[in-house]
């Protein structure tokens, strides 16, 4: 059985940094692709980060450019979400998820079929 858990969240102001950890059991990490996904209230789920199975890639969503990082310790079957410079309108639930395909990289959240249970960050003005 996939699991996924989130770690991390919080309450930070504006200009604040929080990591967020997920860490994953049931599946061999080190096979797949991770994703970082947030959703805020009344809104879709969208993309936020993600990283290639061996890490050598990354990609993060416009909003979050220069300020987020995603990361992988595959030794950990553990990835991080380093936050910095936070906005009001970061404030969401952040889900970390993995996706159908092995050896894989994806930004669409329909290519995620585990997902954790969310974990909240809220940034004040």
């Amino acid at each position: 059985q996939v699991q996924l858990v989130e770690y991390g969240g919080g309450l930070v102001q504006t200009g604040g940094s929080l990591r967020l950890s997920c860490a994953v059991s049931g599946r061999t990490f080190s096979f797949y692709g991770m994703g970082w996904f947030r959703q805020a209230p009344g809104k879709e789920r969208e993309f936020v980060a993600a990283i290639s199975w061996r890490g050598g890639r990354t990609g993060y969503a416009d909003s979050v450019k220069g300020r987020f990082t995603i990361s992988r310790d595959n030794a950990k079957n553990t990835v991080y979400l380093q936050m910095n410079s936070l906005k009001p309108e970061d404030t969401a639930v952040y889900y970390c998820a993995v996706p159908l395909e092995k050896f894989g990289y994806s930004e669409s959240r329909h290519e995620y079929d585990y997902w954790g249970q969310g974990t909240q960050v809220t940034v004040s003005s």
